[in-house]
């Protein structure tokens, strides 16, 4: 029996709870194959108080398909539109009479609400279908508080902002909150907002709130043809002459947008990342900074502010501080952590500029943005199976940054992560260990100390933060930028990533630099700038054949996802025998961590029945510990690798399924050498 008969045979029954759960699975199985029992099903769920929202994505998608069209219009017109009118009509009357005071919109013969071209059919508070009466179409969904930027705003700072067909309350807001007034910068800083069709621009001030947008004047609205008078003569046509304003020094709460550079694994390439941004000049930023270390230093700037009776004695406790930046944290109104996060980072700036010259430019149109990347000494995560089965994957790195209020009290946020080939990330990452291994080993007595070399294959496999929950904030507008692209194609990557994060692709991101220092000298073994060898280093001393096609075949989704072809994995099915093998044969990994044991319990006495044992008998009882260590990682290998046989599904808490981070996508007329595969 079908989910569609069960479901009638519910209904006919009265049993109205379990048929609309046996309807709405009859919807998600049926895949629109049948239009009439998608409208049968539809209508019972609306009717009998279920999921209206399942209802109303099934009667738009019907519509669309050319299926019951005057009966999906009438539905949703009644069940939708109508109880809605009075609120939409009330909005679009204010935003009316708003707008007819505002001197910088240039017409005012508003149509009357019954005569708009576009209704917007309501879903929930942000998020509506809009439908052209004319055509007779409905048009994308959309969610006018959505978090995501969707294009380069602020590509040509040189010329005031122009932006075309701007719907999104979200982006609205965003260019309002983040370009400077004309009065700071000392000329002409308008955002210039041009609608193609007078028509849909006013069918649109049904949904958008325009009284937060309309205070400081900032907008210039151009309708349709009057974008030739773009830029506006601001001194002849309004006798305003901005250029008798100084440049005002950048306030603390102008500073509303972050970019997260995230640390998705060790040895990943996120300091070549923060070489190209370095001394950006609409940035603020502090390369590599330890996570921890910048919680200790905001608690401690508030705790100096909170225990200071009076500004002078906050002054004279925050030594080597600029006396502004002390007074205006100081007397902030309800003060966070990102108040204190962005005076540290501005004080930061002036600190660079006093030991080397300004990169911030301080007459920029646009607030600099805080770019942080907040480090750990690793990223790891662990693999759970929840209630229902479901494989899912916690870590407290990552619940640190996502609770944290440096980054809650953001209002706008972009996320990138950089991404390297894992096989040679793995690498890396174990040469740097051993790196220290041997240091270890080779200390003096006085100098000793314990390295104990993890299961960085483990950690590998599961550090999955490359797929984001859609329901956290702080993905909401992601990407995902590769390594190998950043270092064989880095114009056309990073002109593509400023894109993205909404900056200027400016000459500073044309070389790399630390604090201004062109092209650093990094560790030892490690390359310069725009050196590809990175790219197509294997370091065979540190990963075996086994090893890397246990990586390659656990992240085989994120291999086709991003453009990796395998190195080691040949492609053929994979059982829990052939994972077993495989495991049985990490020797490398397996070598490198038995002689960190060793090391760790030679220097530990081994004692047996209260006494040092002799020589044979303790070299015998290490070999054991050292084993009975590797086994149980082993162990654990073999555990989670049977986990993962079943499926790469992987959920969040609330069981939704997490999904890839969008990878950049390139201009192909600016590759300069063929795509890394």
């Amino acid at each position: 029996m079908t989910a569609i008969e069960i479901a009638r045979k519910l209904a006919g029954l009265g049993q109205e709870k379990d048929a609309m759960t046996a309807y709405t699975l009859a919807l998600h199985e049926g895949g629109g194959q049948d239009p009439i029992a998608d409208m049968e099903a539809a209508l019972y769920i609306l009717q009998n108080g279920g999921d209206y929202k399942v209802a109303y994505s099934t009667f738009v998608d019907l519509h669309r398909r050319g299926c019951f069209p005057e009966d999906c219009l009438s539905v949703m017109t009644h069940a939708f539109y109508q109880p809605n009118t009075r609120l939409l009509k009330t909005r679009y009357e204010n935003n009316c009479k708003l707008l007819a005071k505002y001197p910088y919109l240039f017409r005012r013969d508003f149509i009357d609400f019954e005569f708009l071209p576009v209704r917007f059919y309501p879903y929930d508070e942000d998020c509506f279908t809009p439908f052209r009466l004319r055509e007779e179409c409905f048009e994308e969904f959309v969610n006018l508080k959505k978090p995501v930027v969707s294009r380069n705003f602020f590509r040509d700072l040189e010329n005031p902002i122009l932006a075309k067909d701007v719907y999104s309350q979200y982006e609205l807001e965003y260019l309002n909150d983040n370009v400077r007034q004309s009065e700071y910068v000392g000329r002409d800083n308008h955002i210039y907002l041009h609608y193609s069709d007078w028509g849909t621009f006013c069918s649109w001030l049904q949904v958008l709130n325009l009284r937060p947008l309309l205070e400081d004047k900032k907008l210039v609205f151009l309708m349709e043809d009057e974008v030739a008078q773009y830029p506006i003569d601001f001194k002849t046509r309004f006798d305003i002459d901005y250029s008798q304003y100084p440049v005002k020094p950048v306030g603390i709460r102008e500073v509303n947008r972050l970019i997260w550079h995230t640390q998705l694994s060790s040895h990943n390439g996120g300091d070549f990342f923060n070489e190209i941004f370095d001394v950006h000049p609409n940035l603020l930023m502090i390369s590599s900074l330890m996570f921890d270390n910048v919680n200790e230093v905001v608690e401690n700037i508030q705790k100096v502010l909170e225990t200071s009776g009076s500004l002078r004695e906050a002054v004279r406790q925050s030594p080597g501080w600029n006396p502004r930046l002390v007074e205006e944290l100081y007397l902030l109104w309800d003060r966070t952590e990102k108040d204190i996060l962005v005076a540290y980072f501005l004080q930061q700036a002036q600190n660079y500029e006093k030991k080397h010259a300004p990169y911030l430019d301080k007459a920029a149109r646009i607030s600099p943005v805080l770019f942080f990347q907040p480090h750990f000494s690793n990223i790891l995560y662990q693999l759970h199976v929840n209630s229902r089965g479901q494989a899912m994957l916690e870590s407290e790195q990552y619940e640190a940054v996502r609770t944290s209020p440096l980054f809650r009290n953001f209002k706008y946020i972009k996320t990138f992560t950089p991404l390297r080939r894992f096989t040679t990330s793995h690498g890396a990452t174990l040469k740097y260990m051993y790196r220290q291994l041997e240091q270890a080993m080779a200390a003096t007595d006085g100098e000793k100390k314990a390295v104990v070399i993890p299961d960085v294959v483990s950690q590998r496999v599961l550090n999955r933060s490359f797929m984001i929950d859609w329901q956290d904030r702080l993905y909401a507008d992601s990407v995902l930028v590769r390594f190998e692209d950043s270092k064989l194609n880095p114009k056309a990557t990073f002109t593509a990533l400023a894109a993205f994060l909404d900056l200027p692709y400016t000459q500073s991101m044309t070389y790399c630099s630390l604090d201004g220092e062109l092209d650093p000298l990094e560790d030892k073994g490690n390359v310069r700038g725009f050196d590809t060898s990175t790219v197509y280093r294997t370091y065979d001393e540190f990963a075996n054949d086994a090893e890397r096609t246990y990586i390659e075949y656990f992240l085989r989704d994120a291999y086709e996802y991003y453009g990796y072809d395998f190195q080691s994995y040949d492609g053929q099915p994979m059982d829990q025998e052939r994972a077993k093998a495989l495991v049985e044969d990490f020797a490398t990994i397996n070598g490198i961590m038995r002689q960190a044991w060793r090391h760790v319990y030679q220097n530990t006495g081994i004692q047996v029945d209260g006494k040092e044992a002799a020589d044979a008998l303790k070299e015998q009882i290490l070999e054991q510990l050292v084993e009975k260590q590797v086994e149980g990682v082993n162990t654990n290998r073999i555990k989670n690798a049977y986990i993962l046989l079943k499926s790469l599904y992987f959920v969040n808490k609330n069981g939704q399924p997490l999904h890839m981070m969008p990878r950049l996508e390139l201009d192909p007329a600016l590759l300069e050498q063929p795509l890394y595969h």
